[in-house]
């Protein structure tokens, strides 16, 4: 493995040799992250003072192994529940995470954010409009600091029951701030049927929040994609990898503009491809192939060792992609971003040229 090599991803035959000039280029390009997870952002700095704050019955040796990302990536679920069960006591606690996050995300060139957060899990804690005051305070103070845009999305966790997610969107309902734009759903998907959760989803949609879904994320079955399409209203999908198992609902997805906001770090194809069918074989591939519209996206960036730039980097310098089709993904954030038509054109005639002129300043590769 190379030294350079982000988030532990294999070797790959289309691998490039990227020198500086690339490198920046990657980390300096205009950039939307519309697929990542607030708690998945913590650092394990940070992640230690919440601790001893928190005075949680966690050790050292647990936060060294939620932290270590092997060859073989395990899932970073089991990390968000100890947050949730005895860590993150006070609102504050979020808010830190938040500003803390925007600068980091701001150094890699995001100018807009969407943040995903579950508050089923803390509801033992704080409630819901004190959780969402800290994070939404810590999204405008991350504005006027770092110039970039933060939103957020409360998520429904599919692990817990329905009545809970209905719960959810009536407290977004009861509390609602303008920073707060829609709703999704994550955790496990296994076993955890999108269907479950439709009165969240068709209360969310009537009261005007925007949906997505992670859905085919876990290898699981190709009709999770198609009932957050067709029955619970998404927007765009979270992952959705295995629609590449259904062509049909590939085309459809397609005539649909429908967007697919996916992880090339994602760890279930990392621990179940082996290291010389993991680049080729990556579901990514053949969903551009397919004319799916798509843009990557750093997910859980602490917990999976990447950062956004890294990301879109994997798409080029491990998964053969080229720079128009980066061009092409960038246009598909601006698409798939929760803002005003007047705001993506805006970005478009912003961001699509300067990613043009720092591309046409590259050396060739070797």
């Amino acid at each position: 493995m190379r030294a350079t090599n982000p988030g532990f991803v294999p070797d790959s035959p289309f691998q490039r040799r990227l020198t500086p000039e690339w490198l920046e280029f990657f980390e300096t390009f205009p950039k939307a992250e519309l697929h990542c997870h607030l708690l998945g952002t913590i650092r394990k700095e940070t992640f230690e003072d919440l601790v001893r704050e928190s005075n949680a019955p966690v050790t050292q040796a647990e936060i060294d192994e939620f932290f270590t990302r092997g060859e073989k990536p395990v899932g970073v679920l089991r990390i968000f529940r100890a947050l949730e069960a005895h860590i993150l006591t006070k609102p504050a606690m979020l808010k830190r995470i938040t500003l803390e996050h925007l600068e980091a995300a701001a150094s890699h060139g995001v100018r807009y954010i969407e943040l995903f957060w579950n508050w089923t899990g803390l509801k033992h804690a704080m409630s819901y409009e004190a959780a969402q005051s800290a994070i939404v305070e810590g999204l405008r103070e991350g504005e006027g600091r770092y110039g970039i845009v933060g939103r957020l999305v409360p998520a429904v966790d599919r692990e817990a029951l329905p009545e809970d997610a209905v719960e959810l969107v009536e407290a977004m309902c009861a509390h609602r701030e303008p920073e707060v734009i829609g709703l999704g759903i994550d955790y496990r998907e296994t076993n955890h049927e999108p269907e479950n959760f439709w009165k969240a989803f068709f209360m969310a949609k009537q009261a005007g929040f925007h949906i997505t879904l992670h859905a085919g994320e876990f290898g699981e079955h190709w009709r999770n994609v198609e009932t957050s399409m067709d029955l619970l209203g998404a927007e765009r999908i979270d992952h959705g990898y295995t629609i590449t198992d259904n062509p049909e609902l590939m085309r459809r997805a397609c005539d649909r503009g429908m967007t697919f906001a996916v992880v090339p770090t994602n760890s279930y194809y990392l621990r179940t491809f082996t290291d010389d069918e993991w680049a080729e074989r990556h579901p990514i591939r053949a969903m551009k192939a397919a004319g799916l519209k798509l843009f990557p996206n750093s997910d859980d960036p602490t917990m999976h060792h990447v950062n956004i730039a890294e990301s879109w980097r994997i798409m080029f310098e491990y998964l053969g992609f080229s720079l128009a089709d980066l061009r092409e993904m960038l246009e598909a954030s601006i698409e798939s971003a929760w803002v005003s038509d007047e705001e993506k054109a805006r970005w478009r005639e912003l961001w699509l040229p300067e990613f043009d002129a720092l591309a046409a300043k590259l050396p060739a590769l070797d």
